[in-house]
């Protein structure tokens, strides 16, 4: 079922006008957007191959890539729920309350999020953890949403671009035949012009703002204390987690221990032995009982039930990607693109536009790795590129890229997470906008001194 250049780009252009259509002009969700869009391809596909079997398997291909992901998003959901019986989100509302001002928020908020992802690896556990707790910080001093959760992302986003332990950051440097560290370091080049100038626009937009309301922090601090036992003891379970994350146990078992040690603490530190109640918060989410309502609108969240939205989003999305694979859309763009390359510059920006499209068609941060790193490979060694530039540009065009997708798999989790949408919080990410950029210029600039430097010797 595999097809040429300019079929392909049809193909790609009926995709993105009846995403577009669908989305902004039928104002369809998310998930019928790509589902209709599904249905018009999958039609194609048929057109072409009256063979609907083949069509069926390559969806369910694109399903199957899903399972992780998803049971990682059910269990962040619960474990959500869980901390939230237990009272770790609220302590943690509680001593950022009294800790961090409205005007520094932004930049605490940053920095602290790029400690945590540092540290675990994984951005689905930064925001799913921490971040709801400084989100909750964020309402209650008044700072907007979208900034928050901009903020929040764009800190856990760090790490998983940069920590040795983030799957992604094995992952690129695998696929490109680059070493760890040698990837990690030549990221550097991007990623510490990118975060400093994301440090510097929150810190603006944070002292722009007005200065909270000491009332409604008052308020909101006597509705905390007034539920729950506030301890450092519930902490014991987020700390937990990261030290299991840090040591590489895999994310399924570190979040089972983060959610039974959750539970524990519900009893010994709440007092809450009800076991009905523990399996009730963990399937709809905890419910506090608070009357203020900025409180009740952080802590009531969480369980499994909260993170349907996102798996069936992130279920349809991958189905799709797994049909506009196997009509060999993806790699027949990528064939046509290396035909036309002319510098070395300009492989740099191919890889990160390919990488930026699968995630944009598929929705999947790994697939946006593995594609087009696979396709651009051999055409790097054959231009005598150094393999970091791909390795950096996969990253920079797929792993930062993907939670600025409505229907990318992050996108769809941290969109669920936080309660915001997609494209309110999209503006603020600054780091993801910012990363590509620079990998684009810092391709053109030095792969461009060199091929200077390298004429001028020969």
């Amino acid at each position: 079922m595999q097809m040429k250049g300019k079929e392909a780009v049809f193909v790609v252009l009926m995709s993105g006008i009846s995403l577009l259509a669908l989305m902004f002009l039928a104002k369809a969700t998310p998930h019928m957007a790509i589902f209709g869009t599904m249905v018009l391809i999958g039609g194609y596909a048929y057109y072409r191959t009256r063979d609907f079997k083949q069509i069926e398997a390559a969806m369910i291909s694109g399903i199957r890539e899903a399972i992780m992901p998803v049971l990682i998003l059910l269990l962040i959901g619960m474990l959500i729920g869980v901390w939230q019986m237990s009272g770790t989100v609220a302590t943690i509302l509680s001593i950022g309350l009294d800790t961090i001002s409205a005007q520094w928020f932004l930049p605490s908020v940053l920095l602290i999020t790029m400690i945590v992802s540092s540290f675990t690896g994984s951005a689905f556990t930064t925001v799913g953890t921490v971040g709801v707790a400084l989100f909750g910080i964020g309402m209650a001093l008044g700072i907007s949403p979208a900034l928050a959760a901009g903020a929040i992302v764009s800190g856990a986003l760090f790490g998983d671009k940069m920590s040795p332990l983030s799957d992604t950051t094995n992952f690129a440097p695998a696929v490109a035949g680059v070493k760890l560290f040698d990837h990690i370091r030549f990221m550097m080049g991007t990623t510490v012009p990118a975060i400093l100038i994301t440090l510097v626009l929150f810190t603006l937009l944070g002292r722009s703002g007005q200065a909270a309301d000491t009332t409604q922090i008052a308020e909101a601090q006597a509705a905390l204390a007034g539920r729950f036992n506030l301890s450092w003891l519930t902490l014991l379970a987020p700390v937990l987690v990261a030290v299991l994350a840090f040591r590489r146990m895999p994310v399924l078992p570190t979040m089972l221990v983060g959610m039974f040690a959750g539970v524990l603490t519900a009893g010994f530190v709440q007092g809450n032995w009800n076991v009905t109640n523990w399996f009730g918060v963990m399937q709809a989410g905890f419910k506090s009982g608070v009357e203020n309502e900025t409180i009740a609108a952080v802590l009531d969240r969480g369980g499994l039930e909260s993170m349907l939205w996102s798996v069936s989003l992130v279920l349809i999305a991958l189905a799709f990607g797994g049909l506009l694979r196997e009509l060999g859309v993806f790699q027949a763009i990528v064939d046509a693109l290396l035909e036309r390359l002319k510098s070395p510059g300009s492989s740099v920006l191919s890889v990160v536009l390919s990488s930026i499209g699968v995630n944009l068609l598929a929705g999947e941060q790994y697939l946006s790795i593995l594609l087009p790193g696979q396709a651009f490979k051999q055409g790097f060694i054959d231009r005598g590129i150094d393999p970091r530039y791909l390795s950096r540009a996969l990253e920079d065009g797929g792993t930062v890229i993907n939670p600025l997708i409505p229907w990318g798999v992050s996108g769809a989790f941290f969109a669920a997470t936080l309660g915001v949408p997609v494209l309110e919080y999209a503006p603020f990410a600054f780091f993801l906008w910012l990363s590509p950029i620079f990998s684009i210029i810092l391709g053109y600039v030095k792969l461009g001194k060199q091929r200077e430097t390298m004429r001028i010797a020969s």
